[in-house]
């Protein structure tokens, strides 16, 4: 794949989602998709850009929670594996219904897992879960373990491309570096993350309770 890689190691709630829009907002000028492995600082909790506060804050005690740029349901991070997505608006990929996009992104996850020698399978069928959130249940093209749901994904599209954020909930000690590795393949490494931008949405978005509280 001629695709980027980012390991940004753990940082703060916000940051981390600041620096998903920021790649998404420079994806013409990197050129070129990336994928970006992170991990969190502390316990915390995102949810999709359209949920309400209220249900939410009801649905979980992780705190703090932050709205993603994404849709998508509720999704703790004590624990998981998070990654994203991004692609430039003229890469292929971001042409696709969300429907194929989502299959295609659990697909390449289905074959990192096969590659440390576990079988998953993508979803056929909904089992819908309690409302907001994102791992009880299923959709279609979730990628289930035994058949639980173990990874999901959000997506936005807009006029810079397309960002997708996944998270992955192990159930247990799994290979979490080897996955990663089987996934990256032989990407080239990003050298340039947009540092300034991604701290400019931390101070006028993501740490705001106008824009957390919003709905």
């Amino acid at each position: 794949m001629d695709w980027l890689l980012l390991i940004s190691g753990p940082s703060d709630p916000a940051y981390n989602m600041a620096v998903d829009e920021a790649l998404l907002e420079n994806a013409s000028t990197l050129g070129q998709p990336v994928l970006r492995f992170y991990d969190w600082t502390e316990p915390c909790a995102t949810f999709g850009y359209s949920q309400k506060i209220d249900q939410i804050e009801a649905t979980t005690k992780l705190r703090p929670l932050i709205r993603r740029c994404t849709g998508g349901g509720l999704v703790p991070h004590d624990g998981d594996w998070t990654y994203s997505l991004t692609f430039p608006k003229d890469h292929d990929w971001t042409a696709l219904p969300a429907a194929e996009s989502y299959r295609r992104v659990h697909a390449l996850l289905q074959a990192a897992f096969h590659a440390i020698g576990m079988e998953t399978t993508l979803a056929d069928c909904c089992r819908r879960p309690k409302p907001g959130e994102c791992f009880e249940g299923h959709e279609l093209h979730d990628l289930l373990w035994n058949g639980k749901k173990i990874a999901g994904a959000a997506q936005r599209r807009n006029r810079f491309g397309l960002l997708i954020q996944g998270s992955v909930q192990p159930l247990g000690d799994w290979p979490h570096r080897g996955w990663m590795d089987a996934l990256a393949g032989d990407c080239g490494l990003l050298d340039a993350l947009p540092k300034a931008r991604a701290n400019e949405l931390v101070a006028k978005k993501y740490s705001l309770d106008s824009h957390n509280r919003k709905r």
